[in-house]
């Protein structure tokens, strides 16, 4: 019935988020968490290249992981028109196992709220503390639903070229608090001369965690010099508002 990250996903997300494009700040906050870097990189979630591609630009040695063909081909293109040449692993980020030892492992913008397993967003950080050099560390993102409003329905049109586009409809279907997650179910309408063409529909399911809770989870695991920092301020102090934290652990 669903899913996720197909072909319409991938072409709105390139519309909508092209290389480059910065998230709250994101870019430009790794950028500055990870000057001193000379070993390599991994992003976790790479998808189109959004993120990943303007740090190839400025010379770090990053590689990438995805589970969506369709994200990677997309990365893949975007990385051959700007003449490079992207290392990039198809497999799910919760058990992945690469040749690969990396000084960092960047997961930006709530990718990692996107594990809906807890057990596997386990496996996640088990994963990639298994794949950091001794000293190397890890930079992620979590979200907070500061501003859910269950039942809310939106719905955006975007347009491709004069006669075609993609319809964008967001339904909030539920907030649940025991096991902290929000579900959105997207719908994806591609149209072109007033006939659909195409649909697809997504299962949005972000996963959030207290701040307490996580840094007991990475301490579990074995990292150390765990910090914690609100809304691209570093060590920032999270408020009540705070939306975003991005966390940084080292093995």
């Amino acid at each position: 019935m669903y899913k996720n990250y197909g072909p319409l996903s991938t072409e709105l997300y390139d519309l909508t988020k092209p290389v480059g494009h910065s998230l709250g700040g994101d870019i430009e906050y790794y950028l500055e968490r990870l000057q001193g870097i000379t070993g390599k990189v991994l992003e976790a979630g790479v998808g189109s290249g959004r993120f990943y591609i303007p740090l190839m630009e400025k010379g770090f040695d990053i590689e990438g992981i995805d589970y969506s063909p369709e994200m990677l081909a997309s990365c893949r293109k975007q990385c051959k028109e700007r003449g490079l040449t992207p290392t990039l692993y198809e497999g799910n980020v919760s058990n992945f196992s690469l040749d690969e030892q990396y000084e960092a492992i960047v997961m930006p913008t709530g990718s990692f709220c996107l594990i809906e397993n807890y057990q596997e967003a386990v496996s996640t950080l088990t994963s990639m503390y298994r794949h950091l050099v001794p000293g190397g560390r890890i930079i992620l993102d979590l979200l907070f639903p500061t501003d859910w409003k269950t039942g809310e329905i939106t719905s955006t049109y975007y347009q491709i070229a004069h006669d075609e586009g993609i319809a964008l409809e967001r339904k909030a279907i539920d907030i649940n608090w025991v096991d902290q997650y929000t579900l959105t179910v997207l719908k994806y309408e591609k149209w072109q001369r007033g006939t659909l063409m195409d649909t697809e529909l997504q299962k949005f399911l972000l996963r959030w965690y207290g701040i307490e809770e996580f840094k007991l989870l990475l301490q579990s695991i074995g990292y150390s010099d765990i910090t914690c920092s609100a809304n691209y301020t570093f060590t920032k102090q999270p408020s009540q508002e705070t939306s975003l934290i991005t966390f940084e652990a080292v093995r």
